[in-house]
């Protein structure tokens, strides 16, 4: 692995191991202000809604004026996110804090343009990108442990680590992350937040894939948001066990990235014919912990992990593979964007359904990942019956 993908995945799984440490705590953290699930899932839709009109931005910004100072802004605003939320009296500081951090949201999105950068081929680009889902799997062995063990001692304390992380990686971003983006943009840039996705909305080719990665966000952050309460309500786990379970779910995703994605998914499937699989994966995998039978639940969610260790890097992949140079990091961020309007609207939905019945929120993710698997499969009928061609499998068709 040479110097900057190295530098730049640990600036990756720093930034990831910090998200994992607040996970396991924050119901528990919340309950101390007298939130109930609805503020805990209306927590997340908030910095999914910063983080929406701020990732285009910042991937356009990127390719502008360079990956490097982007992400040192992002990582910045992070650390002061957590500090924030972590010296928090009252429960609107609460939102005060998410807001700060989501407003420059753009750490994942310009790290995975830095990787976009540096690969010489696709196959390289998928094994690339399929390193941040990797550094997701790690980040997420480590964090929710540390983060249940210093739950148990104070449950401010986990937001306070994560504040610290962010702040010790955004040094090291400054001191020792280089620039990668020497191919710059000079068109004009445009500051409105919903100009982007206007013009992929009118992008035929890659429309059904933006409607697919918002169902995906919707699907995905409406199971994230009430995980934890669901453990600790359903089963009576503590922040530790929670910490455990998240770890284990840690240690299969990367796994299955480091070893399965390179050594046995990608040398026997094509990009297209593994987001198919996986996208059908998470839509049985949800609907099975929805059936409020434990060993279902607990087979779904193994499912539902497996899916989510494949499909980031393979989507993510296919599309910046259908677009120029000087634009990937802006569709980056626009992926980014749409991923976020779809997690504002996710919390938003699985609150309320949450409070009213605790298992809606799980079947009606496993159904918004069955219409992303039909859109995406027809998407590529529809292309073959426009244009007949034997020899390609609408399968493994690049579109």
């Amino acid at each position: 692995m040479n110097k900057q993908k190295v530098i730049i995945a640990l600036t990756v799984l720093v930034d990831i191991i910090g998200l994992g440490i607040i996970l396991p705590s924050l119901p528990f953290y919340i309950s101390k202000f007298g939130g109930s699930a609805i503020e805990v899932t209306y927590l997340f839709a908030t910095y999914a809604a910063c983080s929406f009109l701020s990732t285009p931005m910042l991937g356009a910004l990127s390719d502008r004026i360079g990956r490097r100072p982007v992400l040192i802004v992002s990582i910045t605003s992070t650390a002061i996110g957590w500090f924030v939320f972590a010296s928090a009296k009252i429960l609107p500081i609460l939102f005060l804090g998410r807001i700060i951090d989501g407003l420059a949201a753009g750490n994942f999105s310009t790290a995975q343009s830095y990787l976009v950068d540096i690969s010489k081929n696709e196959t390289e680009r998928t094994h690339n990108l399929g390193m941040i889902g990797a550094l997701f799997g790690v980040g997420f062995i480590i964090g929710p442990m540390l983060g249940g063990l210093l739950g148990a001692i104070s449950p401010s304390l986990p937001f306070w680590a994560a504040g610290v992380l962010a702040f010790i990686n955004c040094i090291a971003a400054i001191l020792f992350l280089p620039e990668t983006n020497h191919n710059r943009n000079t068109e004009k840039m445009y500051i409105n937040p919903f100009r982007p996705i206007l013009r992929a909305w009118k992008d035929k080719q890659l429309l059904p894939y933006f409607i697919v990665w918002f169902l995906f966000g919707m699907a995905t952050s409406g199971v994230f948001s009430v995980n934890a309460l669901y453990f600790a309500d359903v089963f009576g786990f503590n922040a530790l066990t929670i910490g455990i379970i998240m770890a284990i779910q840690g240690l299969i995703m990367a796994l299955n990235q480091v070893v399965g994605l390179k050594h046995f998914w990608l040398r026997h499937f094509k990009e297209p014919q593994l987001v198919l699989l996986t996208l059908i994966g998470f839509a049985v995998g949800y609907t099975l912990m929805g059936l409020v039978y434990t060993i279902l639940f607990f087979f779904g969610l193994l499912l539902a992990v497996f899916a989510q260790s494949i499909l980031r890097a393979v989507f993510v992949s296919e599309v910046i593979g259908l677009v120029g140079p000087k634009i990937k990091g802006e569709v980056m961020g626009i992926l980014g964007s749409v991923m976020s309007l779809g997690m504002i609207l996710g919390p938003l939905i699985a609150g309320p359904m949450y409070s009213y019945k605790n298992n809606l929120s799980f079947l009606f993710s496993g159904l918004y990942m069955f219409v992303a698997f039909v859109i995406i499969y027809y998407h590529r009928k529809k292309l073959m019956n426009v244009v007949p061609d034997e020899n390609v499998d609408f399968l493994s068709s690049r579109v």
